[in-house]
């Protein structure tokens, strides 16, 4: 491991801490502020200043790792396209939560949970939180809109669930063009997190049921006299 590798790899280990914290504080920051309609002036502008000062701190840690790294913007960004996203969409950001919990798994050389596990469980964690934070930003899309019919944060949940399991029942949908925009990003990661739950299970099952018959004595079927 060169240096540069190793302070990249120190870097994140101790603002691991750090951007969890900030990452929930992004998340219940912009929460408030979007459902907290009768809370006073004051209060609002005191979830809007904790949503940017956790955005600067995904900012900042995104420019120090860049550097660390020794590669050139436009490769970073390649290299990088998650971490990108969730600078440019820091609403996404606690999805990187997810992978805290494999990093110490590794550090500590534990056993983990097997590949098809980890799949479905960051999957469904995903899909939670995706959802979630859809249905905020739909909601602040929508609340008020002439014609609107998302007018409560139950509308937008039950709007949310319906896109993400990609049912559609259609009884309720976003009309404003910010609404529609978020309601197509949905659209897409509810398509692939769908397959990759069902892609994880299919093939554990697969899995399962061949190790069953590979102990199975030749010839010895269900069923058979």
């Amino acid at each position: 491991m060169n240096d540069r590798s190793q302070r990249q790899e120190q870097w994140e280990d101790r603002t691991d801490a750090l951007l969890a914290v900030a990452s929930l504080a992004f998340l219940a920051g912009y929460a408030v502020r979007i459902l907290g309609h009768d809370l006073p002036q004051v209060w609002q502008d005191v979830c809007l200043a904790i949503t940017f000062a956790a955005w600067a701190v995904f900012v900042v840690d995104y420019v120090v790792r860049m550097w660390l790294s020794g590669l050139r913007p436009l490769r970073f960004v390649r290299s990088h396209v998650l971490d990108t996203i969730v600078v440019l969409l820091p609403l996404l950001r606690p999805l990187r939560m997810v992978t805290s919990y494999d990093k110490i798994q590794r550090r500590r050389d534990k056993a983990r949970l097997t590949l098809y596990v980890r799949v479905m469980a960051y999957a469904g964690l995903s899909s939670l939180l995706l959802g979630f934070a859809s249905a905020l930003t739909v909601y602040s899309y929508e609340y008020g809109a002439p014609g609107a019919t998302i007018r409560t944060f139950g509308d937008s949940v039950w709007w949310a669930c319906s896109t993400l399991s990609t049912v559609g029942y259609g009884d309720v949908s976003p009309v404003t063009p910010g609404g529609r925009v978020t309601a197509v990003g949905l659209m897409a990661c509810g398509l692939a997190l769908l397959g990759a739950v069902t892609g994880s299970f299919s093939s554990w099952l697969i899995q399962t049921f061949t190790r069953e018959d590979e102990k199975r004595p030749p010839g010895d079927f269900p069923g058979a006299s």
